[in-house]
């Protein structure tokens, strides 16, 4: 399930303007090389820091700097997609956007999480956006690897031990019912089970996986996934 240690040759990386351990992305982005790079805003930091170069810097650079960024731009060559900081979107949606028009199917972001929670929780529902346009994301930060699941999604609904991001796989319904819920392999088990952000949201979070393998499988809704480490 994870990407690690090959070429993503259909994944770009967004590097977006939140909080980001400088010592996990560099671990995260050593074993991996992605086609196109995307730096959001203080993004531009981290890969300055990181010794990445972005194929597109996008946002509206309040926080980075306008000029600094474009000293950067001069040097290094990168295109530019600047906006003004009143705008409908956030700077994370417009990388997003900038990702599916560059023909991505995948995306993985860094800096979506940890900083402010408004951010935070937009990022997680703009998962739901980018998918119905055809771009599955995952968010990734030192402790989480965060993504949606639908019922078809067969690729992402089966969890190797050795590969899943950390100990604890949980389930949160992002629809306001999720129906038909059976967990096999799980260490807490369901069989056909329907979960509500109403009545019992929590229901599913920080299960385990006792072997090799975990499956879920469900009839409607959909989920977030979280596989997460303490």
């Amino acid at each position: 399930m994870n990407a690690d240690r090959r070429e993503m040759t259909d994944t770009c990386l967004i590097v977006s303007g939140g909080p980001t351990d400088r010592k996990f992305a560099a671990e995260f982005v050593k074993n991996r090389k992605y086609p196109y790079v995307i730096a959001v805003d203080a993004g531009l930091a981290v890969c300055e820091e990181l010794g990445l170069v972005p194929d597109l810097a996008v946002g509206d650079f309040d926080t980075f700097g306008l000029e600094r960024m474009e000293e950067l731009r001069k040097k290094e060559g990168w295109a530019t997609d600047v906006h003004k900081p009143e705008k409908d979107e956030t700077d994370t949606d417009l990388a997003v956007r900038s990702a599916l028009r560059a023909g991505f199917h995948t995306a993985h972001v860094l800096g979506a999480t940890g900083g402010r929670l408004d951010h935070e929780l937009s990022n997680i529902h703009l998962m739901r956006a980018a998918k119905d346009a055809g771009l599955f994301m995952e968010i990734y930060d030192a402790k989480n690897r965060i993504f949606l699941l639908t019922p078809d999604d067969e690729e992402y609904s089966v969890f190797l031990k050795d590969r899943i991001y950390g100990k604890y796989v949980s389930f949160l319904p992002l629809t306001e019912t999720v129906l038909g819920i059976t967990l096999d392999g799980f260490k807490y088990p369901l069989h056909n089970k329907d979960i509500s952000i109403l009545e019992d949201p929590s229901l599913c979070v920080s299960n385990e996986i006792p072997g090799e393998r975990a499956k879920i499988t469900f009839r409607k809704g959909i989920l977030i996934c979280v596989e997460s480490r303490d």
